[in-house]
């Protein structure tokens, strides 16, 4: 009677979940299509495709803890992915729309340019490699380094505020490749950057926050180039700032030790 039962035991169901993958696939797409399209010199439809990536990758998540549909591959697949759109996408944007004007000052900076990107892109590999095995072993609050699709954002960003300005690449190569390589480092960086993840829509809020929502979403329907480009540099700019504040608050401690 045992063995009968143990024969009609269904086997575990093999597969992947589609909703998830399908958004991450979604994403990976956008970031390859900003590949092709910085390459055709349509520097804004590549800035807007990776921003496209960004909400998409934002979604996968979200969607597959709805759905209780979380799985190791979903984990692994969008990693995977992320290096794509937030790795390999921005760092050729970049070199495309700026960095490779630099090789016109002499072989020694056309190095350099090319160097700058593959910097970068090593850079969000090490950082989703990083992250990958910190999962559970922080503190969820925060992320160590800065996010990738946040880095990724600051430097299409740049690009589409500059294109709008009808500002070439050519004319601002020597920031471009500081913002590229500041971006790169940030993210294998050990400086702290706020998670948002502890932020539930459920709880109540203060009527100002609700207004001031209201006013980014206005602004960046107005310009959304400038609006989006700052947000980013000022979640970027958060880290470094909050790191030199509390080092200079435990820097007044000891000294008040010292004195006392």
């Amino acid at each position: 009677m045992e063995d009968n039962q143990a024969e009609l035991k269904t086997p575990p169901r093999k597969g992947i979940y589609l909703l998830p993958n399908l958004l991450t696939t979604g994403a990976m797409f956008a970031g390859f299509y900003a590949v092709v399209a910085a390459m055709q010199g349509k520097f804004e439809a590549a800035a807007v495709a990776v921003f496209v990536a960004m909400i998409l990758d934002g979604l996968d998540g979200r969607v597959a803890r709805m759905t209780n549909t979380q799985s190791e591959f979903g984990a692994q697949y969008d990693s995977m992915a992320d290096l794509i759109s937030f790795g390999v996408a921005p760092g050729l944007v970049m070199y495309q729309w700026a960095l490779v004007h630099l090789q016109s000052s002499g072989a020694a900076w056309g190095k350099a340019g090319w160097l700058a990107a593959f910097v970068y892109v090593a850079c969000a590999a090490l950082r989703l490699a990083r992250f990958n095995v910190q999962i559970g072993k922080v503190d969820k609050r925060f992320f160590v380094g800065l996010p990738s699709p946040a880095s990724a954002a600051l430097m299409v960003g740049m690009v589409w505020v500059f294109h709008d300005l009808d500002v070439t690449g050519r004319n601002v190569q020597i920031p471009a490749l500081f913002l590229t390589l500041a971006a790169g480092l940030l993210m294998v960086s050990n400086v702290s950057f706020y998670s948002f993840k502890d932020f539930d829509l459920r709880n109540r809020v203060p009527f100002v926050a609700v207004l001031v929502v209201l006013l980014v979403f206005a602004l960046t329907t107005i310009d959304p180039p400038k609006v989006l480009f700052g947000v980013f540099l000022l979640y970027a700019l958060s880290g470094p700032v909050l790191w030199a504040w509390r080092r200079w608050r435990r820097f007044q401690r000891r000294k008040k030790d010292m004195d006392a």
